[in-house]
């Protein structure tokens, strides 16, 4: 009885030593539920740490809430940040340096992670993020209506609105345009551009930027696109899954959450159509560690991280929430999955010529005044270069 009693004590005393690792994320369905699997795993390996992770909503979701905690001392070890609010919150002081802590990092596993993703956690010369979800903007369409009408999937931009205008009929558009700033940025960085110059200003103006925005406003004055705001993402989705538009720019990433539906049409997926050249931006998050944390909880962040890179993990995370693999090494395990449904791999094959987006804490609030430009031209009439116009004056004030 005494033994017993000695070791139970004993295991109350390592539970009562373990760090708490508070984890914040943006990841639903599929890929939230393999996150608690992750953690799980992660706990019942080793005793020093316990990661305890939470939905808090969509990235923009999640960074209010997180504004909110900061501002009452209430945040987490680990967030999840969005590629565009990351270096908002560098540049608030709100997210902590981790080049000793990396340091430690094996040099096999940082070789092994694909440059753009692991080169965008550093700002400033330091490291502040740790890459975690890594994707790119794919063209969603119909298939059926593809090939119905004899048609093949676009690969530049004039083949793109020859399609989007074929697929027109009076019960559908060819094109839902959605006035979010990502897949806007994909039809920028394709034709050679930047939303943001090199020295770190806005470029709403720019030659390629114009272009853009005066396409899509071509094609809606034939009629041959749907426009859709953020607040009407879900009408988005919901146009397509029920064939009243046929092509959609999103995430790979919202494939799993795309197979909730029961489609009456077999989805494809294809590239980004690129002028030669052209560049897609990366999305996602990095990880990174909160303002307030012990140094004992940024350890315990860290080696959770470690754990989320071995090949095995990254590849059941792409099986389960589609992102790209972040290791080279990762890749030969997805041969079998990206074999079964080559759709699935083209956002991976993306990048090849991805770009990073813009590491300016400014970008975060700027983007909302070009979605306010991309919603006036597409669905209020004004014309192309004046809605930006008035963006670029807009983010310009901002300091």
């Amino acid at each position: 009885m005494k033994r017993v009693l000695v070791w139970t004590m004993v295991l109350m005393g390592l539970s009562l030593a373990q760090v708490e690792v508070s984890f914040w994320h943006a990841m639903d369905g599929p890929a939230g539920r393999a996150i608690d699997e992750f953690a799980r795993e992660f706990n019942s390996k080793q005793r020093e740490y316990r990661v305890t992770p939470r939905y808090v909503g969509d990235y923009r979701e999640a960074e209010s809430k997180l504004v909110a905690a900061l501002r009452s001392g209430s945040g987490p070890t680990l967030f999840q940040a969005e590629v565009v609010f990351f270096p908002k919150l560098v540049a608030e002081g709100s997210a902590l340096a981790l080049d000793e802590a990396v340091a430690t990092v094996p040099k096999a596993l940082t070789d092994d992670l694909y440059e753009a993703a692991w080169d965008y956690g550093i700002v400033g010369g330091k490291r502040y993020g740790l890459p975690f979800n890594t994707s790119t903007p794919v063209l969603f369409f119909n298939e059926d209506q593809l090939r119905a009408r004899g048609l093949k999937v676009p690969g530049n931009w004039a083949e793109f609105g020859n399609v989007a205008r074929a697929l027109t009929s009076r019960s559908s558009k060819g094109f839902i345009a959605l006035s979010e700033s990502w897949t806007f940025e994909a039809m920028v960085t394709s034709r050679g551009g930047n939303l943001v110059t090199p020295g770190g200003r806005p470029a709403f103006t720019s030659k390629e930027v114009v272009e853009a925005l005066e396409f899509l406003q071509n094609l809606s004055k034939s009629g041959s696109i749907t426009a859709r705001n953020l607040a009407e993402s879900t009408f988005a989705q919901l146009d397509f899954v029920r064939t009243k538009g046929m092509m959609v720019f999103a995430s790979i990433a919202n494939w799993p959450a795309a197979e909730n539906f029961s489609f009456a049409f077999k989805l494809g997926v294809a590239p980004v159509p690129r002028e030669p050249g052209g560049k897609v931006p990366l999305g996602g998050a990095q990880l990174v560690v909160i303002k307030g944390a012990r140094p004992e909880e940024l350890r315990g962040a860290v080696e959770f991280w470690k754990y989320l890179m071995e090949p095995g993990i990254i590849a059941r995370w792409v099986q389960a929430s589609y992102y790209v693999p972040l290791r080279k090494s990762a890749t030969p395990l997805l041969e079998q999955f990206y074999r079964e449904n080559p759709y699935r791999k083209v956002a991976f094959e993306q990048i090849a010529y991805a770009q990073p987006r813009p590491r300016v804490p400014q970008f975060a609030t700027w983007r909302n005044f070009l979605e306010e430009a991309l919603e006036r031209a597409l669905k209020g009439g004004v014309p192309a270069r004046q809605a930006l116009e008035e963006a670029q004056r807009k983010a310009e004030a901002v300091r």
